[in-house]
């Protein structure tokens, strides 16, 4: 028998890489002789650096930057050739807030933009920019501030940071920024489809994940719109609708304005890069899943992507999680879905899943017998 593991982040708790090792080592013991393989995947958002590098090779480089209020980290990124990977959760992500508590009309992605000019000075041509885990809820501006561009308020004083900023936003000048742009292609990872604006935009479906309350809720709704106007009139792009626009605190409509970037399924480019679907055709069995599995894992997420490919190929699938908030067994069988294993929101996550895995992996394979050799 042949099984294909491959986990994403049990996000602020367990990298991919450390979910697959538990999992792969409880499945093992249970499959003795079992052929197993680990393959930790990603879509953008946490884990995107460890998901590629082992197919991409490179160097990882740790940079100091600012992280989402300011403060300093050391966030890494990879250089391949003359390929930078950057994983913006890495410099401007949730789990950089900490103790500070979630701060959504402050926190920014500056520190993304001082990567963004990092790769570039040391010869980057491609930036491949993971857009997903974000703290901040600024469109990127933050980023593009970092970067070299001007955003000033009707005044002609820069923007505060963060959200709030956005709300004060009157025109947008190029800066410094084209010197360093030429030549440069950017590729936005984004792990949503939603736009920037309106009733399924960055504000409204995902401000609350950054700690944003239903007034803040409507003041980053009315900022963003306010960020879209602007660029409009001074970019000449209309981003309020583009697909994956909302990614990231609407970090792929920035991504897509200041930088020209082409938005692409996160999930779709890590899968083909790593040579998912050529290993997962030579396997017998899929175990995929993440932190939460839920009906989020169908928009975008990489686990949805991975039980989509498995359902083409014919391919039994099994989802290992933190916690499943889809119980309703037809739903999982439309999905794909032939189990779930929930290891539960513990201290130890890597324990909790090998334990889970290790109890009901035995029944669940009886319950595939004859579908898998």
């Amino acid at each position: 028998m042949r099984i294909l593991i491959s986990l994403n982040t049990f996000k602020g708790t367990l990298t991919a890489a450390g979910a697959g090792a538990a999992a792969a080592g409880a499945v093992r013991r249970v499959c003795r002789g079992a052929d197993v393989e680990a393959l930790p995947i990603a879509d953008g958002g946490d884990g995107l650096l460890e998901a590629l590098r082992p197919s991409l090779g490179g160097k990882i480089i740790q940079s100091r930057v600012e992280g989402p209020l300011g403060e300093k980290v050391t966030a890494r990124w990879l250089m391949t050739g003359r390929t930078a990977v950057i994983e913006m959760a890495e410099a401007s992500g949730l789990a950089r807030m900490g103790a500070a508590g979630l701060r959504p009309l402050d926190a920014s992605t500056r520190g993304v933009g001082r990567l963004l000019a990092e790769a570039a000075r040391k010869g980057a041509r491609e930036l491949i920019v993971g857009l997903g885990g974000s703290a901040a809820n600024d469109g990127g501006a933050g980023c593009a501030q970092a970067f070299g561009f001007s955003l000033a308020d009707s005044g002609g004083r820069p923007v505060a940071r963060g959200a709030r900023g956005l709300a004060a936003l009157a025109a947008i000048l190029p800066g410094r920024s084209g010197a360093l742009l030429k030549g440069i292609k950017v590729t936005g990872l984004a792990d949503v489809r939603n736009p920037l604006c309106g009733r399924l935009g960055s504000a409204r479906v995902f401000g609350p994940q950054k700690g944003a309350g239903q007034q803040e809720v409507e003041f980053i709704g009315k900022a963003l719109r306010n960020y879209a106007r602007v660029i409009r009139e001074c970019l000449g792009l209309d981003v309020s609708k583009l697909r994956g626009g909302a990614a990231a605190g609407g970090h792929g409509a920035g991504l897509a304005a200041f930088f020209g970037a082409e938005l692409a399924d996160g999930a779709a480019f890590v899968l083909g890069r790593t040579g998912f679907e050529e290993k997962l055709a030579g396997a017998d069995l899929l175990i995929t899943g993440e932190g939460c599995f839920d009906r989020q894992t169908f928009y975008g997420k990489a686990p949805g992507a991975a039980l989509a490919a498995a359902a083409r190929l014919g391919k039994p699938a099994i989802v290992v999680c933190g916690v499943s908030l889809i119980k309703d067994p037809r739903e999982l069988r439309k999905r794909g879905v032939l189990g779930v294993i929930e290891a539960g929101l513990t201290p130890s996550p890597g324990a909790a899943v090998e334990a889970a895995v290790r109890k009901e992996l035995p029944a669940l394979l009886l319950r595939l017998k004859g579908k898998i050799s």
